[in-house]
C-alpha cells in the first residue's frame, strides 16, 4: 500500500480500499502504519455519528469483553473521525453462508460435524463471558482471511491435531517457504499467523445482550410477550412466541443451523404469508410441530443431530446448558460414521483443491467478509481508485448530515423493526450483500451504482424468512442495564 496521500484514522491506520457498505456505514480495508511486519490487514468501519443506532462503541465493548477467546476477531482501536465513528478490527475470510453456497448448497456429515464442533465451544464461550447472541446464523460465522491449499494445509496439520491445532515448527515452515509470488506470501502469513486457517470466528454482536450479572451470576428475568429478535430461519421456537431469550435459545439456533447444512433447506423456508407478522408465526408452528427426528430424511443425517435440538428444546430458561455432552454427540457422529478429523473442509475440494480463495478470483462478485474484488486483483493499483473510495466516504459524510435519522437511505423493503431482502423472481439469484459483521445491516439491497461489485447474489425463491428483526425495546431490566455492553441490550 503507497502511504503517499493516505487517509490516516486513529493515528496509524492507513485507510485501503473499500470493501463493503450498509445502511449504517462503510468499511474499508487498512493496515497498520506501525506493525508493517505482520503484514496482515485489518477491516476499518465507519458509521455517521448521529446515526439513530449506534453500534460501534458497543461492538467494539463486546470484543474487548470476548478478547480472551478463541475464535472472536480482535478490535484495536475505537474513536471519532469527522462526522464518524470508527472500529477497527481483524480482516476476516467468507461466511459459512458464503462457503455453503460455493459448496453446491449442502455440506458433508464431516465438515458439518467439525464445523458444528466449533460454532458449539464459540458460543460456549460467549455464554460463559455473561453474554447471550441472539442472532445464530452462518453468515455471522467466519474463516481467516486465506484458504491454504490441500498440500500446506496437510503441512499445518501435520502434526496430528485434526485442524485444531498445529506446531510451532510446522507454521514456520510452511511461512518461510510461501515466497513465490506476494499473493501466495502473504496467503501463508496470514495463514500461520491465526495457526488453523479453518478456525472459525464469530461476528456481529449487534444484538448480544447479557443474560446475567458478571459479579453476581444473577440471571435475567423470565419475561413473555418480547419483540423477535434474530433471524426467523433460524430463532428458537420460544424467540417465536415472544419469550424471553438465554443461553437455549442460541444452542437451539445453532441446531437449525446444523440442520440447514445437512438438508440444503429447511422446511420451513419458503412459506408464504400476507405480511411478515403472521409469516414469523407460521414459521414458529412449523417448527414446533416438527418432530427433530422429522427432520433427518430417512437416515441421510445422523440421529445425533435430532438428539441435539431435542436436548436444547427441553433446557429450562435459566439451564446451564451442558456443552461437553453436545459436543459428545458430535464426536460420536465422527466414530459412527467412521469419519476423520483430520482438519479437512469440504471448500478445500474446489479449483481442485486449491481452496476457496482460487474460487473467488474466478467468482469475483462472490466474496467473503466484504471483499468486493480478488485479493490478488486490488493491491490498489491506481490512486484513482483510492481517491474514489475516500471521496466516496466524504460523501457518506455529507449524507449523514442531511439525513436526520443518520442512516444512508436504501431501496430495500427497509423499515424500524425489520430487515429483509427482496426475493429474485425469475428463478436465479439476484443480488444481495454478503454478511460482513456487525454493522447491523443484516439484509438489504442497496445499490449506488448497480454495476458495483459489493454484492453477491441471494438465494432464488421467497427468503423472508431471512429476516432479522430490531430489538430496540428488548432493555435489561434497571439492575442490569448499567452493566451491560451491548447496543440494543
Amino acid at each position: 500500500m503507497s502511504h503517499r496521500h493516505q487517509h490516516i484514522v486513529g493515528i496509524h491506520y492507513a485507510l485501503g480500499p473499500k470493501i463493503g457498505e450498509g445502511s449504517f456505514g462503510v468499511i474499508f480495508e487498512g493496515e497498520d502504519l506501525l506493525n508493517k511486519d505482520s503484514k496482515e490487514p485489518v477491516a476499518i468501519k465507519f458509521e455517521p455519528r448521529n446515526s439513530d443506532a449506534p453500534q460501534l462503541r458497543d461492538e467494539f465493548r463486546a470484543y474487548r469483553i470476548l478478547n480472551d477467546c478463541l475464535g472472536i476477531p480482535h478490535a484495536y482501536y475505537y474513536g471519532q473521525e469527522g462526522m464518524h465513528n470508527v472500529l477497527v478490527i481483524d480482516l476476516l475470510g467468507p461466511s459459512l453462508e458464503d462457503l455453503f453456497e460455493w459448496c453446491g448448497r449442502k455440506f458433508s456429515v464431516k465438515t458439518t460435524c467439525l464445523l458444528a464442533r466449533q460454532m458449539i465451544q464459540r458460543v460456549r464461550s460467549i455464554h460463559e463471558h455473561d453474554l447471550i447472541y441472539r442472532d445464530i446464523k452462518p453468515d455471522n460465522f467466519l474463516v481467516s482471511e486465506f484458504q491454504l491449499n490441500n498440500h500446506h494445509n496437510s503441512q499445518l496439520n501435520s502434526g496430528g491435531g485434526g485442524g485444531r491445532s498445529s506446531s510451532v515448527s510446522s507454521k514456520n515452515s510452511v511461512s518461510s517457504s510461501a515466497s513465490s509470488t506476494r499473493h501466495s506470501s502473504q496467503r501463508y502469513i496470514t495463514a500461520s499467523a491465526h495457526g488453523d486457517p479453518n478456525l472459525i470466528y464469530m461476528v456481529d454482536f449487534g444484538m448480544a445482550k447479557q443474560y446475567r450479572d458478571p459479579r453476581t451470576k444473577q440471571h435475567i428475568p423470565y419475561r413473555e410477550r418480547k419483540s423477535l429478535s434474530g433471524t426467523a430461519r433460524y430463532m428458537s421456537i420460544n424467540t417465536h412466541f415472544g419469550r424471553e431469550q438465554s443461553r437455549r435459545d442460541d444452542l437451539e439456533s445453532l441446531g437449525h443451523a446444523f440442520f440447514y447444512f445437512l438438508r440444503g433447506s429447511l422446511p420451513w423456508q419458503g412459506l408464504k404469508a400476507p405480511n411478515n407478522k403472521l409469516k414469523y408465526e407460521k414459521i414458529g408452528l412449523t417448527k414446533q410441530k416438527l418432530d427433530p427426528r422429522d427432520l433427518l430424511m430417512n437416515g441421510a443425517i445422523p440421529e445425533q443431530f435430532a438428539t441435539y435440538l431435542k436436548y436444547a428444546r427441553n433446557l429450562k430458561f435459566e439451564e446451564e446448558p451442558d456443552y461437553d455432552y453436545l459436543i459428545g454427540l458430535i464426536d460420536e457422529v465422527l466414530l459412527q460414521w467412521h469419519l476423520q478429523d483430520d482438519g479437512h473442509y469440504d471448500w478445500m475440494d474446489l479449483n481442485h483443491g486449491e481452496g476457496w480463495n482460487i474460487a473467488i478470483n474466478k467468482r469475483a462478485n462472490l466474496h467473503g467478509y466484504g471483499n468486493a474484488t480478488p485479493r490478488n486483483n486490488k493491491h490498489h493499483d491506481s490512486t484513482q481508485a483510492k481517491n474514489s473510495d475516500t471521496n466516496k466516504l466524504n460523501r457518506i459524510s455529507q449524507a449523514s448530515r442531511t439525513n436526520p435519522n443518520g442512516n444512508m437511505k436504501s431501496n430495500a423493503n427497509y423499515n424500524k423493526n425489520t430487515r429483509s431482502e427482496t426475493p429474485g423472481t425469475n428463478g436465479t439469484r439476484t443480488q444481495r450483500r454478503t454478511n460482513y459483521d456487525s454493522m447491523g445491516t443484516h439484509h438489504y439491497n442497496r445499490l449506488e451504482n448497480p454495476h458495483d461489485n459489493y454484492y453477491h447474489s441471494q438465494e432464488a425463491g421467497d427468503n423472508d424468512d431471512l429476516l432479522s428483526t430490531d430489538p430496540n425495546s428488548n432493555i435489561l431490566s434497571k439492575n442490569f442495564s448499567r452493566l451491560c455492553c451491548c447496543c440494543y441490550c
